[in-house]
């Protein structure tokens, strides 16, 4: 019997529903720096199809077809990583000029984020890991204003306070140790 790797399995993309398409497309390649790679109708459908990886045809397809009425929004936040500091605050200034809303910094402890909705509503963070792991949830404000330093130091220290505080490549290790058990069983 054949048994997959984890390997095999990779998340690609995600598509929302837009109420108002050229509004969105406009935000996610201003904002994030998408980059528009098709665009089109299937049947009442216009679709335009957005991606920061030349490997990949799209990262993200936004879709008409979301009511404008809709009380709810089923999507919890999608999230993207940043390498470093400068790069959070650089992208913290693009959000808020191009409109986005409801910004919040903080730390998890094992990353620094930055948490804002876009023009519909759709709940984005921004992080940069940081080099330690620790039990989750957990989420602090921070001043984005402070220095890296800084920054790292209270990150640290939050993550410092929990019983299973380790360094990421320590979690890495055991997380990849449970993953193939799973793959396994």
């Amino acid at each position: 019997m054949h048994t997959p790797s984890q390997s095999n399995l990779q998340f690609s993309h995600i598509g929302l529903y837009v109420t108002d398409l050229p509004r969105m497309a406009r935000f996610y390649k201003q904002a994030l720096r998408f980059t528009q790679t098709d665009a089109g109708d299937l049947g009442t459908v216009q679709l335009v199809f957005l991606s920061r990886d030349p490997t990949e045809h799209h990262q993200m397809v936004l879709a008409t077809g979301r009511p404008a009425d809709l009380s709810f929004n089923v999507v919890n936040q999608i999230s993207f990583r940043v390498p470093d500091l400068p790069t959070l605050r650089s992208f913290h200034d693009r959000l808020l000029a191009e409109g986005a809303t409801d910004m919040h910094p903080v730390t998890h402890g094992n990353a620094v984020s930055l948490y804002c909705r876009d023009p519909e509503g759709n709940r984005l963070e921004l992080f940069m890991d940081t080099p330690w792991y620790c039990d989750q949830p957990l989420r602090e404000t921070i001043d984005l204003n402070q220095s890296d330093v800084a920054i790292q130091a209270q990150a640290e220290g939050s993550a410092k306070r929990f019983p299973k505080f380790m360094s990421r490549a320590q979690w890495q290790a055991d997380v990849a140790r449970r993953m193939q058990e799973d793959q396994n069983a």
